[in-house]
């Protein structure tokens, strides 16, 4: 209790307003003989202040971290670049410690800041709606396919396999709660997209929505005006989850013919974090707008016309009828948002398509040296992104460790996720990753 600002007469005090007569009294109730077991004499002395900060530091100096290996695991969740700005402005303190707007007379900041960020997600997606951020990704997703069930008055979804393995898990966490079945669609095996012909075949009257991912899980682009084409001749909806940081290059999914885009910003001016915290984000047509989950900020002007902001829709079930809620999201990730929303200016629409283009670019050159190597083999023909498949002639575990000795995050097993895929590792590259650092990853896998 050493941390904890409270003096000994603080502590007798407190122990006796709950009639303990001692700190040890509180875990009466765990048996004597499970207590027996803890082993309190093997725990070290207490540090001072200058010799815990150096035994932290010492600890940290263990992890293999990205400034110090460079890294090509991607799957998810990405090592781009994050500009100054963002660190600069999410750490100020009327930002860093905001919780909801519920006020807008004291909330201005926050909520303008919402505001351009449901701004900029419409612009990037090509979408007419954007609501002020989910929790991340695969929530999205998942609210995205209940949204479409909601919508269509259908239970049936169709998701394709090449949607990121978590995702999936997530909607069909999700899903199965209200009696929506979920059914995959495989992918193409040779090219590693899907079949618009073979998803349509698929569809059935009772098909609310099919799922799909754009660039998908294995960094294949799809055709995703193909795949709208399909769904919409079954009067289902196409709802895709997409990496924001390819819309740099590629055609919006809005323009594509999606009727609901989601999906994860981290790669958005949010550091890798462990896997944490993400950035869900969401948009649809503007017709779909009161099903929409979670909340959307509008601008409007107060008294003396004076642009104002303020909660203009709030559909969860804190706000109205639970049996009208669309949704049980009850908060929003803000400061993400607003990493999001000051990288994205930061950047501008060219810096957004430079830093595509140069992951489009080095992800192709180190494909093409990789599969140059001896034993190691392209697993899918159709076009990438950043994100590329490679078979390898031995285990991808071995070959990841063989890696960390070398200085170097290799890639994902995709046995782990896809039963038949042995041998096979999903790699990453971004704009991060310079040309010597990946002639080192071709050196070492060679």
């Amino acid at each position: 209790m050493s941390y904890i600002p409270n003096t000994e007469a603080d502590r007798v005090r407190m122990l006796e307003a709950i009639g303990a007569a001692s700190v040890a009294d509180l875990f009466s109730n765990i048996s004597e003989d499970i207590r027996a077991r803890a082993d309190f004499d093997g725990v070290p002395p207490a540090l001072d202040d200058i010799a815990l900060r150096k035994h932290l530091q010492a600890l940290a100096g263990r992890n293999a971290d990205m400034d110090r290996f460079p890294c090509f695991l991607g799957a998810g969740i990405y090592d781009h670049y994050i500009p100054p700005a963002v660190g600069h402005v999410i750490g100020r303190s009327e930002f860093y410690t905001a919780y909801t707007p519920y006020q807008p007379e004291v909330s201005q900041g926050i909520l303008q800041s919402i505001y351009e960020f449901q701004t900029l997600v419409c612009q990037l997606t090509g979408m007419e709606i954007a609501n002020a951020s989910l929790y991340d990704g695969a929530t999205a997703l998942a609210e995205g396919a209940l949204m479409a069930c909601d919508l269509q008055k259908r239970a049936r979804i169709v998701m394709a396999s090449s949607v990121h393995p978590a995702f999936r898990q997530t909607v069909r966490t999700y899903l199965p709660l209200r009696g929506e079945d979920v059914t995959e669609f495989a992918h193409d095996l040779e090219t590693g997209r899907l079949d618009p012909d073979a998803l349509q075949a698929a569809l059935t009257d009772d098909t609310a929505c099919v799922l799909v991912q754009q660039p998908n899980f294995f960094g294949v682009v799809e055709d995703l005006p193909a795949l709208a084409d399909a769904a919409h001749a079954r009067g289902a909806l196409l709802v895709v989850n997409i990496d924001p940081v390819a819309l740099g290059l590629l055609q919006t999914p809005g323009d594509a013919g999606a009727d609901i885009v989601v999906g994860e910003g981290q790669g958005l001016g949010c550091a890798p974090g462990f896997g944490g915290p993400g950035l869900g984000l969401f948009a649809c047509r503007k017709e779909y707008v009161r099903r929409l989950p979670g909340r959307i900020v509008g601008g409007t002007v107060d008294r003396d016309g004076t642009r104002a902001y303020t909660m203009t829709l709030r559909t969860r079930e804190q706000d109205i009828r639970r049996d009208q809620a669309t949704s049980n999201i009850c908060t929003n990730q803000a400061l993400t948002a607003l990493a999001a929303t000051v990288h994205l200016s930061s950047l501008g629409k060219w810096g957004m398509a430079q830093v595509a283009n140069l992951c489009l670019q080095k992800a192709h050159y180190a494909h093409d040296r990789i599969t140059a190597l001896p034993g190691y083999e392209p697993v899918f023909s159709g076009p990438f992104f950043k994100e590329f498949a490679v078979r390898c002639p031995d285990d991808p575990v071995a070959i990841n460790k063989h890696l960390l000795d070398a200085g170097i995050l290799g890639g994902l097993p995709l046995v782990s996720h896809y039963p038949g895929m042995e041998n096979a590792m999903l790699l990453c590259v971004t704009e991060m990753r310079s040309k010597d650092e990946i002639d080192a990853l071709v050196a070492a896998l060679g």
